[in-house]
């Protein structure tokens, strides 16, 4: 684990990439690191978030100032912009019922081939998704998913990478720091390793790989 300057992060995104984005209406969203994404001009992303949040802040942000290609999110409807965007068919938006997604996401993180659901079933869900019955009833098969990179906020982080979340902020995150190839957590403070109580760790530092120093939690 390293930290690093919040204008070093570009150097490990590239167009195209897939991003995990923390955060739930811009609850535990990692704002400085999002601004300097945008601010780098990289572009072409496929964004994976609970939702868009608002046009001002978090993944909305993104949509504004039109780095996304593609959005996977549970809802959008706090976000006109997204919806303006998906009408005019700039951007492509895939909606996933939101245990769904979370499931996913998990999936992605510990190596399962994908989960078993009921949700969707009978619905414009199910398009083109693979149907199995198990003991009787029928689920829709969801495909793990997985990120180039990560995006995270927490409220603390030691030297090793720990975090610890704030309150509702422990919402994504968790989970997408298990599912990317590369994780960077935004933190509002990073003490000395030791100092957090093995009890009181959300998320262990083997998963992070870069740490930066940042703005408050919301």
């Amino acid at each position: 684990m390293e930290i690093i300057s919040v204008k070093d992060v570009t150097k490990y995104i590239n167009d195209g990439d897939t991003l995990l984005i923390g955060g739930f209406l811009g609850v535990g969203s990692p704002d400085a690191i999002i601004n300097e994404i945008i601010d780098s001009g990289k572009k072409d992303f496929t964004v994976v978030g609970n939702d868009t949040s608002f046009e001002t802040n978090g993944i909305g942000r993104f949509v504004k100032e039109n780095k996304v290609k593609k959005i996977i999110a549970s809802h959008i409807g706090t976000n006109p912009e997204t919806q303006k965007q998906m009408i005019e068919e700039s951007i492509e938006v895939e909606l996933i019922p939101q245990g769904t997604l979370a499931e996913q996401i998990r999936a992605g993180g510990v190596g399962l081939g994908g989960i078993l659901t009921p949700t969707g079933l009978g619905t414009v869900v199910e398009k083109n998704k693979t149907i199995v019955e198990v003991d009787g009833k029928k689920y829709l098969l969801e495909k793990p998913i997985r990120g180039n990179v990560a995006v995270i906020k927490a409220k603390k982080a030691d030297k090793a990478g720990n975090l610890i979340y704030s309150f509702t902020a422990r919402n994504f995150n968790p989970i997408m720091a298990m599912a990317a190839d590369i994780v960077i957590a935004e933190v509002e403070e990073i003490i000395e390793t030791g100092k957090i109580n093995p009890d009181e760790i959300h998320t262990p530092g083997i998963f992070v790989d870069y740490i930066v120093l940042g703005g408050d939690e919301k």
